[in-house]
Order: structure tokens, then sequence, then C-alpha cells
């Protein structure tokens, strides 16, 4: 059971934050971008898949409505060697709309049960669903309670559920994910009436004793946005969570030197993985320095490692004392 994970966002949650989230949080099950299942079966594969092995265990989010379609993926994300498929159920932008994929899935709990059956036939790694509490006019918790029978009759046992609702209509995917509320007790309360299946929460989430609310009345949590923004709090997490010892940060810099000039050597841009870092000196002095150096100057065609160690020049982290 993954207490603690990073959940898939777009234009994020590549393979080169996934290396780096994997550093600050060992015990933390990290998710891939969303991939849609039609670019899987007729894209290039090693682009949209390629992972260090570093990352494991490691998840792949599909979207996709097609069933044998999802199953091809699926398979081809197992051959891969992903640890989990996940299908995306909650996604509210305008292209999953176009694309009967996403959040609009929430009001099709059949078809998605036949997606996840196909998908669960086709590989041996588990399957979940990552789902919202509904769209637009699916007020009732009866909806969502539904939505989770009609799934977990097929034998999906873990569901990830993004404490929202979604709007398809009116909201932008970024509003969708700050202005529908937050409705945690719906979550407890599917955990309470389907104990038996494993129910994650995402939404919202930021600090330690929030996590620990959480994890009285689910099985696990997932953090989003406060993961990529102020990274270190997931080391704090790992920490208190599992007693993993707090990691230096700029120790943890110097252990992304090797694979960034790696990254660098194989024709890979500075800023490709830079951009990850940019969070992790957050409420320090000198962050802002930090940050400003490392974006005037990463993008550029011969930046190299020499401008992570310049940005580093106005961090004054402080000295941790250990405990008597």
């Amino acid at each position: 059971m993954n207490r603690l994970s990073v959940a898939p966002m777009m234009d994020w949650t590549d393979r080169h934050c996934r290396y780096f989230h994997r550093l600050l949080a060992p015990h933390a099950r990290l998710y891939t971008e969303m991939v849609t299942s039609a670019a899987l079966v007729h894209g290039d594969r090693q682009r949209l898949l390629g992972f260090d092995d570093a990352e494991h265990p490691v998840a792949l989010q599909l979207g996709g409505s097609d069933p044998q379609e999802l199953a091809q993926a699926a398979r081809i994300g197992a051959d891969f060697g992903y640890d989990e498929i996940n299908l995306n159920v909650g996604c509210p932008s305008n292209r999953v709309q176009s694309g009967r994929f996403g959040a609009c899935l929430m009001h099709e709990p059949a078809l998605v049960a036949d997606c996840f059956t196909s998908m669960r036939e086709a590989v041996t790694i588990p399957v979940t669903i990552k789902c919202r509490l509904g769209v637009d006019d699916q007020d009732e918790y009866a909806d969502l309670q539904h939505f989770i029978e009609t799934v977990a009759a097929r034998g999906c046992g873990i569901f990830i559920v993004h404490a929202r609702k979604a709007w398809l209509k009116g909201l932008s995917p970024k509003e969708n994910r700050e202005v529908p509320p937050l409705n945690y007790q719906r979550v407890y309360q599917l955990k309470r009436d389907f104990p038996a299946l494993t129910i994650l929460i995402n939404g919202g989430i930021q600090s330690l004793a929030e996590v620990q609310t959480h994890l009285v009345h689910t099985d696990g949590v997932m953090l989003g946005r406060t993961a990529y923004h102020e990274p270190y709090r997931l080391a704090e997490l790992e920490h208190a969570l599992f007693g993993t010892p707090l990691p230096d940060r700029m120790a943890l810099i110097r252990q992304m030197r090797e694979y960034t000039e790696r990254h660098l050597a194989e024709g890979g841009k500075l800023n490709h993985i830079s951009r990850h870092l940019l969070g992790l000196f957050q409420g320090l002095p000198g962050a802002r320095g930090w940050r400003r150096h490392l974006s005037e100057n990463a993008h550029r065609d011969n930046a190299d490692w020499g401008v992570v160690e310049r940005s580093l020049a106005p961090i004054r982290e402080p000295v941790r004392v250990p405990a008597a």
C-alpha cells in the first residue's frame, strides 16, 4: 500500500522530475504525466515511456476510453517495466473531453469498468483508477458510490480520489484544480462504505498535519502541486512517515549532477531538468536569487552544470543542530 505518492501532473512529472522526487522520497510512489493510449500505441514509445530504474516504484497513467486500445497500451507499459497502470478518470481539459476520456468518464461507470477489465486481463501488474468526486451536475454522494461500486465489481481494488468535482464547461483546467470546493468527508465516507477497497485521497494537501489526518480515514495520501512547488516537503513527509533521515538540500543538488551531465551529453538541455529544482530552497534565505539565476541562464544553448553551481551562490541553508 502506498501511504505517500506524487500525483500525475501534465508538463511537470516527467522522467527528470520523478528522478529528483525519488531522491527526496525513497518510499513514495511516483506517477507519470498522463499518456493517451492512442499516442502510446501509435507513437514513439521510448520518448513517451523511457525512465530511469531509480524511479521505481513508478506508475504509468493512461488516458483513453477504448478498452482494446487501453489494454494494448497497458501491455506496452508493463513491458517497459512500470509497476502499476493507472486509468485517468479525472482530467477536465478540453482535449480530454473531445477524446471522451478523463473526467467525462465519471458519467460512464460501465465503460470505465469495461476499460478496467480489459487492462487487468492484459497485464499482471496492478491496474488502478484515479477519479474525481463527480462532474458537472453529479452533486450526490450516491453518484460517486455507484461509480465506485460498478468498477469495483469488476475487481478494481485501488481508487485514488481527487476530493473535488470537475466542471467540464465554464472552468479551465487550472480553475478545476482550485475552484470546485474540496470535500474530504466524501472520500472518508467511501472508505467507510467500501472498507475492503484501498482508497487514496488527493487534492489540496499541503502539511504533515493534514496528511496525518487523512491517513486516519484513508489508506494513503497523494500530493500534487505542493510536491512540485515545494519539493522538500516530500522529504519531510518521508521522514515523518517512514523515518528516513532528512537529506541535506545541497547534497540533493550534488546528487543530481551525474544524472544531469549524462542528459547533457545525450543532447538534452539543462532547463529540462533544472526547472524541476527551482522550489527546493523555498522559504530559505537566498531562494529567490537561486530561482532567478537558474531561470535566466538554464535555457541557454551552452548551459552546463556550472550554471547550477553559480545559482547556488545566494543560498545560505540553516545548519541543523543534531538533537541532544
